[in-house]
C-alpha cells in the first residue's frame, strides 16, 4: 500500500529541511510553518513587499540555486518562542529570536558564513547587501510559485535516479513536503484526478520541474551529482522533472484554515 514516509517544512526559504511527524495543510494550499521566514536582498526588501508579498522569486535572496553552500547549515524554527537556531558543522553560529535585535544577529551570522564560501563572491554584487531577514514567522508566503502548492516525490522516483546516476540520493535533495514509498518509479507523474492522504483530500496540479537547488547535497553544500542532464539525458525527459505538487480539495474561504493534517505512515489513495 503507498504510503507516507517522510514530512518535511522549511520554515527559512533555501534553508535546512526540519523532517516532522505531521505537516497541516491549508485551504490555500500551503503548509502551516513552511517557508515563513527569507533572507532578501537589499535592493528587494522594501517595506512594501515585507507586508505585502505573496510569493518569493529565487532571485529577490538567498536560494540553494545560486548558493548551495546553505544546505551545509542546520537550522531549527521553534513556532510557539519565535526563535531561529543556526549551526554548522556541529557549531552554533546563531539562535536568536524575530525582534530587531534578533534578526540582526541572524543576519550578521549567514552573511559571514555565504561570504566565507565559494559562492561568497555572490553576495558583493550591487544591491544585494545587506541582507534583510523578512518573514513574520507565522504566514507561509516565501515559495517560488505566485501561489503555494503541497509538494510531493516517491522515494521510488528518488532511487530511479539515483540508479542513473550511480549514487544514492537523499529525499532530502528535492525539497518537498511528502514522501511517499509503495508506488513505481515515476508513478506520482501519472496520477490525474484526486488523491486521498490521511484525513486530506487533494487533486493533482503539474509536475515539479527541478532547477540547480538539487544539485546541492543536503548534508555537505557541495553541488556533487548532475540532477539535472541526468533526468532529461539518462532518464529521457523533455524537462528535468521529478514530483508532482497538488491543491487540497475545495478550498474554504479563510485562506488560512486548515484542510487537514497529514502524519508519517498515513496511506495514499489514487481516487
Amino acid at each position: 500500500m503507498p504510503h507516507v514516509v517522510a514530512l518535511y517544512r522549511h520554515p527559512i526559504k533555501g534553508f535546512t529541511p526540519e523532517s516532522v511527524g505531521s505537516l497541516t495543510v491549508q485551504a490555500d494550499g500551503r503548509v502551516a510553518g513552511d517557508r515563513v521566514l527569507a533572507f532578501r536582498f537589499a535592493d528587494a526588501a522594501t517595506p512594501e513587499e515585507r507586508d505585502g508579498l505573496e510569493h518569493w522569486p529565487k532571485a529577490k535572496g538567498l536560494a540553494l540555486q545560486d548558493f548551495p553552500a546553505l544546505a551545509a547549515l542546520r537550522t531549527h524554527y521553534d513556532d510557539a518562542r519565535a526563535r531561529v537556531r543556526i549551526e554548522h558543522d556541529g557549531a552554533l553560529l546563531a539562535e536568536a529570536g524575530l525582534d530587531g535585535d534578533g534578526r540582526a544577529e541572524l543576519t550578521d551570522a549567514v552573511t559571514a558564513f555565504v561570504r566565507a564560501t565559494r559562492e561568497g563572491r555572490r553576495l558583493e554584487r550591487p544591491g544585494r547587501l545587506p541582507l534583510v531577514l523578512v518573514g513574520d514567522g507565522e504566514t507561509s508566503r516565501f515559495q517560488d510559485r505566485a501561489r503555494g502548492y503541497v509538494s510531493l516525490h516517491s522515494h521510488g522516483s528518488a532511487e530511479a535516479l539515483g540508479e542513473a546516476v550511480g549514487t544514492g540520493i537523499d529525499d532530502r535533495r528535492f525539497r518537498s513536503n511528502i514522501v511517499i514509498d509503495g508506488v513505481d518509479a515515476w508513478a506520482e507523474l501519472d496520477w490525474d484526478g484526486e488523491v486521498r492522504i490521511g484525513d486530506v483530500t487533494l487533486t493533482t496540479e503539474g509536475p515539479i520541474v527541478r532547477c540547480l537547488a538539487t544539485h546541492a547535497n543536503p548534508d555537505t553544500g557541495e553541488r556533487d551529482v548532475k540532477v539535472l542532464t541526468t533526468l532529461t539525458g539518462a532518464l529521457g525527459q523533455d524537462e528535468p522533472t521529478l514530483g508532482r505538487l497538488f491543491l487540497p480539495v475545495t478550498p474554504q474561504s479563510d485562506e488560512n484554515a486548515p484542510a487537514g493534517v497529514i502524519r508519517v505512515g498515513d496511506e495514499v489513495h489514487v481516487l
